[in-house]
């Protein structure tokens, strides 16, 4: 039993414990046995934080089945590992030196000398976004009835990138409203920036304030080369996007209608922020233009920052692969990243990760092609990278898929949530370091 293997085995058990609260009558609002495929596939989305959906989560669940589905939601923002942590420091149990490898494993980044401490950090500032969150939308949420309920779910599914929600147009009734446009971004981008960022910058802010306001000599705070990498690519990516976004679909009234000119960029700000993970909505998906839906395509697969609620190749894995490219073209040996050299072996990851990727959408496209013919390419290809991504947004045909459609949809979303290394780590035996080496020799390349 590797750690691969635990963590992969972890997400399992939770999404069959999932699926198994959700057949039962409670559940749905008509009182009737779910399922089976609807109660897996929803529990699938929802620890995966997903986002796609069979069925009309507002409706067809009730509160019970809502609850649990928030509760899913939850598990699969924090993590397994981090959940499983938190569990044992809540019943006082003490965790081994497999238990920490297996935290900085799901992290990708070596927290072993305070495993105790960020598994703390990561709960409370899960908490305090959420909670905030809550706050901001039970005033957004005021004229309906169940506002605490609404504030609450959509706050916790805003966080951790899950984009359900209990409307069934997502949040197209809120397409105008600068509220929702600000509250449901901050909680998008800061869930899916990464908690080893977001501890920074409140360290940084922490040291401003003390040298600023309380006149205190504090020890400068120095951005890892991580927080650098995903503070700045992310707002590109968000610039991009909303550029992107706004000139696709300016013209097409079918996504935009008749809205003014300054209601139009809040349309294309919000698709920038949630495509690239969350899978909210405020505009129609399966009515923007073809170029809309590949450059939402090209973005979903980006993804979100690691360590972060979100799903995708990652900011850091496209980073590193734009600066390989630019060393290449620059005839360089090596690649630097704001005057630090990246090591090869991250070089190494970074193409495994994409050629995996690539490899893994290519055949479940085909796949779904076969199980579902009567749907064109562009909905097949939207909705596989969606999944894989784990980003939620949908042309419409999630519903509509076969049952085998739907089961491979399901173990999409599984891989691009544990992540396909580490399910390809779990599948295939590690091979021990070599003492050989072997003669190099040259190849034509491009």
């Amino acid at each position: 039993m590797t750690i691969a293997r635990t963590i992969c085995l972890g997400f399992i058990a939770v999404i069959s414990v999932g699926t198994i609260l959700l057949l039962f009558p409670i559940t749905t609002s008509d009182g009737s046995w779910n399922d089976p495929i609807t109660a897996l596939f929803t529990a699938t989305s929802a620890v995966c934080v997903t986002g796609l959906a069979v069925v009309d989560t507002g409706t067809h669940f009730s509160f019970w089945g809502q609850l649990i589905i928030l509760f899913l939601i939850q598990i699969g923002g924090l993590g397994y590992m981090t959940t499983n942590t938190f569990l044992l420091l809540v019943i006082r149990k003490k965790f081994d030196l497999r238990q920490k490898v297996a935290i900085d494993q799901s992290f990708d980044r070596p927290f072993l000398q305070g495993s105790r401490n960020l598994i703390i950090s990561i709960i409370a500032t899960s908490l305090i976004f959420e909670l905030t969150g809550f706050f901001l939308l039970t005033n957004l949420f005021s004229d309906h009835d169940n506002t605490i309920w609404l504030a609450l779910f959509h706050s916790i599914s805003a966080w951790n990138n899950a984009g359900f929600s209990l409307f069934s147009d997502s949040l197209m009734s809120y397409q105008s409203s600068l509220q929702a446009n600000i509250i449901f971004p901050i909680l998008i981008i800061f869930g899916g920036l990464g908690y080893q960022a977001i501890f920074e910058m409140f360290m940084w802010s922490k040291q401003k304030f003390e040298e600023r306001v309380l006149n205190k000599n504090t020890e400068q705070i120095i951005f890892s080369l991580n927080s650098k990498i995903v503070s700045n690519t992310t707002l590109i990516l968000l610039f991009l996007g909303t550029v992107a976004f706004f000139l696709t679909d300016f013209s097409n009234a079918r996504v935009f209608g008749d809205l003014p000119l300054h209601e139009r960029f809040l349309g294309a700000w919000f698709q920038s922020v949630t495509t690239r993970t969350a899978g909210f909505n405020s505009v129609d998906i399966s009515n923007m233009t073809n170029a809309g839906l590949f450059i939402t395509i090209a973005f979903m697969v980006i993804g979100a920052s690691p360590s972060g609620t979100g799903g995708g190749l990652k900011t850091t894995t496209l980073r590193i692969l734009i600066n390989s490219t630019i060393s290449t073209l620059k005839g360089k040996t090596e690649v630097i990243v704001y005057e630090r050299r990246v090591p090869v072996n991250l070089i190494l990851k970074a193409v495994g990760v994409l050629c995996a990727s690539f490899t893994l959408l290519t055949t479940v496209t085909a796949l779904i092609a076969i199980t579902d013919p009567n749907l064109s390419f562009i909905q097949i290809l939207f909705e596989v990278c969606s999944a894989f991504a784990t980003v939620g947004l949908s042309t419409g045909i999630t519903g509509s898929l076969s049952p085998l459609g739907k089961l491979i949809i399901i173990a999409t979303m599984y891989i691009g949530r544990v992540g396909i290394l580490i399910v390809i780590n779990t599948l295939v035996k590690a091979s021990p370091p070599s003492l050989i080496k072997y003669p190099e020799e040259n190849l034509l390349v491009g």
